[in-house]
């Protein structure tokens, strides 16, 4: 589980790891610079994982701080990265 971070905890963390797609435009297509991993894919292990943080980390070779900057940004963009996952969740 990831705690409770304030406004400027997660600013730093979002302009620590996160940016724009060089090709695909689009909030929803940000990702975590470094090792270029979109926010939308990591969010979405992160629900298929039940919340567990330490799982996602593994998976795609992140530390807890990358995946807590993505779920940063995931919460100030929730609406279209929700939208971006819909098509790969089951009817």
């Amino acid at each position: 589980m990831i705690h409770t971070l304030s406004d400027r905890e997660s600013s730093v963390l979002i302009a620590r790891h996160i940016g724009p797609h060089p090709t695909n435009s689009g909030l929803d297509e940000y990702w975590l610079t470094e090792p270029g991993v979109p926010v939308w894919a990591v969010v979405g292990a992160y629900k298929a994982e039940q919340s567990d943080a330490a799982n996602v980390a593994a998976a795609y070779h992140l530390s807890r701080e990358q995946v807590e900057a993505a779920l940063a940004y995931y919460a100030g963009h929730r609406e279209l990265i929700d939208n971006r996952l819909a098509p790969n969740q089951p009817a």
